[in-house]
């Protein structure tokens, strides 16, 4: 009997699931979007159960277009928007809704228990990465101060993927990808920052167990078999957190190969096969997917998210043009920017449009566009954001180098940004290296998750070999006589922050 996998994804806008044969050929997939709560600016929520409504609405809507049997499908895959914290009473109810990665009400805890330990190396010494705002550890210390009560009745706390493992199996589990963007995670351990949580009067049984990434936490109970279309007793394996899981459906897990993910955020990353410190806290250093691995990546919070936010504000015109040719808005966006040359004309754009994470961990910074004339089209400045986010990634992209000294042969791209022939040949542009694409990666980390899933059922004896069935689908080879105007573009770049970061703080400040 032919042997299937099916993965769930519960991303922000929405949960995808999708189901693959042991070739890794997609044979179905399906979506189902829920909403975003932001009660205050910065304050980003969604309620767990929209979650699980979408996970199992898209994963029986897969099912049923596939085809195939539920007894077909042998292990279940789990992947998710890190980083949020999902509070759990006593008798395993959802306490409020649920933080997510990019609320940042919590800054002003993280940057008190950074000071409390003598700095971001002091954190170092418990995580091995700095305590960002974006993280679980920080929301569940502003619960423990903002909402006391709330506090109180907390038994445990879930990340969003691991709130859609309980309500698949009743069981509490999380994996390490998922639990080192935690902030309370001991990344070379491989488990639980116990010594930290402890000085932090946190109760360490918040936490759920931990495994490695391609272990069996479960099965599906029979209500879940019945809501998901799947059969009862199913395996459901670890799974991993977006970031990182989506990277390992590029086939990102050696050394020595870049991956840049264009999506909502800008994610570069790389597998590296030892513990490395990271050394003042620059990159998110985790555990990769693989157990003898490590993950080092660079999160820049408005990559693909800038390019989104000029098309929604400012190409109406392209909007309307699209939807009279029943075409994409970018297409005519790309049409545009590919009429403006290398350089944009000498315009920078700086994509802080929620403060940035990385190479600068800062709420502060503002998006804006440095060098405007006259002479500049909309073209000119849709190619500036292109590039700039470009030059971000590079940034980022030296950081990892500096940590350790690996050259790179090629960079594999995803996420939407991905799509784009123009945005593909200036990342190769302003890298100099060869840029592909390869299957399995427009399904992000639903993919990932299937083949993490699929070592865990033992349809593949690693993940390197799981890796194996991703295929190249498009290549960008570097144009040399690009180097020159990139590089010093480049190098203007770097000096803007330094520059402009007085200014940013002083409009920052609340009045």
């Amino acid at each position: 009997m032919k042997k299937y996998i099916a993965a769930m994804d519960i991303g922000t806008s929405g949960c995808k699931s999708i189901i693959i044969d042991e070739a890794g050929t997609v044979v179905a997939s399906a979506a189902e979007e829920y909403p975003l709560y932001s009660p205050r600016p910065g304050w980003n929520e969604q309620d767990p159960d929209d979650w699980w409504r979408g996970a199992h609405t898209s994963l029986r809507a897969a099912v049923v277009k596939s085809g195939v049997s539920a007894d077909q499908i042998t292990v279940v895959g789990l992947s998710g928007q890190m980083h949020g914290l999902v509070a759990m009473d006593n008798s395993r109810r959802v306490i409020r809704r649920a933080f997510l990665w990019n609320d940042q009400r919590c800054a002003k805890q993280c940057a008190g228990v950074i000071d409390m330990f003598g700095g971001v190396d002091g954190i170092l010494q418990y995580t091995n990465n700095n305590l960002l705002a974006g993280y679980q550890g920080g929301k569940i210390l502003w619960l423990r101060e903002n909402e006391p009560e709330n506090y109180e009745k907390m038994a445990a706390a879930l990340l969003p993927k691991d709130y859609v493992r309980f309500k698949l199996t009743g069981d509490y589990a999380t994996e390490v990808s998922d639990a080192s963007g935690t902030g309370f995670f001991d990344v070379k351990k491989r488990d639980w920052a116990y010594g930290l949580l402890e000085k932090l009067q946190i109760q360490a049984s918040l936490f759920p167990r931990c495994v490695e990434s391609d272990v069996i936490t479960g099965t599906v109970s029979g209500e879940a078999a019945e809501l998901c279309g799947l059969k009862k007793g199913t395996p459901v394996a670890g799974g991993g957190g977006d970031s990182v899981i989506q990277t390992t459906g590029m086939g990102l897990i050696e050394e020595g190969i870049l991956g840049i993910t264009v999506g909502t955020a800008g994610i570069v990353a790389m597998g590296f096969s030892q513990y490395m410190y990271n050394s003042g806290g620059k990159l998110q250093f985790f555990c990769n997917n693989a157990g003898d691995l490590y993950h080092v990546m660079g999160v820049m919070l408005a990559g693909g998210g800038s390019y989104q936010w000029h098309r929604n504000n400012l190409c109406r015109w392209e909007t309307e043009e699209a939807k009279r040719a029943d075409l994409d808005t970018y297409h005519f966006i790309d049409e545009a920017a590919s009429l403006s040359p290398p350089g944009a004309k000498r315009l920078i754009y700086l994509p802080y449009l929620s403060g940035e994470r990385s190479p600068y961990s800062d709420p502060n910074l503002r998006a804006c566009f440095i060098g405007l004339t006259q002479t500049h089209t909309k073209g000119d400045m849709s190619r500036a954001i292109m590039e700039s986010v470009t030059y971000g990634m590079r940034q980022i992209s030296m950081a990892i180098q500096d940590l350790k000294q690996i050259g790179m042969s090629h960079i594999i791209v995803s996420g939407g940004g991905s799509y784009s022939p123009l945005w593909r040949q200036i990342i190769s542009d302003i890298f100099q290296l060869p840029v592909i694409t390869v299957s399995g990666a427009k399904d992000g980390g639903a993919f990932g998750a299937c083949l993490v899933g699929g070592v865990a059922g033992g349809i593949w004896g690693s993940l390197r070999e799981a890796c194996g069935v991703l295929s190249e689908e498009t290549r960008n080879d570097p144009n040399a006589s690009n180097r020159e105007i990139y590089d010093e573009m480049f190098s203007i770049y770097n000096d803007v922050v330094p520059a402009l970061k007085p200014i940013f703080d002083r409009l920052a400040a609340e009045k």
